[in-house]
């Protein structure tokens, strides 16, 4: 991975997969906006990871999921992901929960829709005892899994229910340090959101999704677990459509990135003839700070 630069040019555009990844031995692959729009799968990509996994590669899918890995798991199948595209998947869900689990003897808060309780039942399945949820005035910590609902409402509107939880010093766990995501064509707010304005309210956030360092630990510790012996960095490629999590995780992991364009940031990198924008790629890098080996507007081979 090569640092931050606003010079674009050297970065080879809209490349298959098939042109790039043979010095690779693995690919760290982001799942929302790379594999899936939320919605549906995207068959291209399906077929180049396939591909890749019959050269002898092996694919860990790498995601800021709130969700516990089984969870995630059932969630792609349904949307019609096929298994045999990915050797092994590490969410950012799966994370937290481990550190939940540590904090057996404590009370919990959550912060996020009901469609996320899977996260503590688990809990509570590992534990065999119920998790301990309360109101946010008796916790001892949160568990941050998104906003209610997610539709209709801002990260602006839990100001004042940020600040009372950051007045009692309540540490907050972010189960998915995304700002926002696409669902189809819709752009949603994530708890990464709501993370950041806690922090900015003087609350104390633990992140456990990309660009932090623990989930491309454990992605690094499911790779040695599949090859049997440790993996270096430089043999990983990372594919990603996120400035602020994927590129810039990428960077930081040391591990090279293919960036995907048709994602979260197509709105500031795709231009209205569908060609990708010098100035706006030029500008997530630099505030990524992190300059991607490849960028294409999918995965392809």
């Amino acid at each position: 991975m090569t640092s931050s630069s606003t010079t674009v040019a050297p970065i080879p555009i809209n490349v298959g997969l098939e042109k790039i990844s043979k010095p690779y031995k693995a690919l760290f692959c982001d799942v929302w906006g790379v594999l899936i729009d939320g919605k549906r799968h995207f068959p291209h990509a399906v077929d180049a990871l396939r591909r890749f996994r019959a050269q002898g590669g092996c694919v860990v899918l790498i995601t800021n999921a709130s969700r516990p890995d089984y969870e995630v798991r059932r969630q792609l199948t349904e949307m019609g992901l096929p298994s045999d595209c990915y050797d092994d998947l590490v969410s950012a869900g799966e994370l937290t929960l481990t550190e939940m689990l540590r904090r057996r003897d404590q009370s919990c808060y959550h912060l996020g829709p009901p469609r996320d309780n899977g996260l503590f039942e688990e809990a509570s399945r590992r534990l065999g005892a119920p998790i301990h949820c309360v109101g946010f005035d008796a916790a001892d910590y949160l568990v941050c899994t998104g906003l209610f609902e997610e539709r209709v409402e801002k990260p602006q509107d839990y100001d004042d229910l940020l600040a009372k939880m950051a007045a009692r010093g309540l540490e907050m766990l972010c189960a998915n340090p995304d700002i926002i995501v696409a669902i189809g064509e819709e752009i949603v707010y994530c708890a990464g959101a709501l993370a950041q304005r806690y922090a900015l309210l003087g609350g104390k956030v633990l992140m456990f999704g990309k660009p932090h360092p623990p989930i491309y630990a454990a992605a690094f510790e499911r790779l040695r677990r599949l090859k049997g012996r440790a993996i270096d960095p430089k043999d990983v490629l990372a594919i990603g459509d996120g400035g602020a999590t994927d590129l810039a995780g990428a960077g930081q992991a040391g591990i090279d990135c293919l960036f995907i364009t048709e994602g979260v940031h197509a709105d500031e990198i795709i231009t209205p003839d569908a060609e990708i924008n010098p100035t706006g790629l030029a500008r997530l890098i630099e505030s990524a700070g992190a300059k991607p080996f490849a960028v294409a507007r999918e995965v392809f081979w």
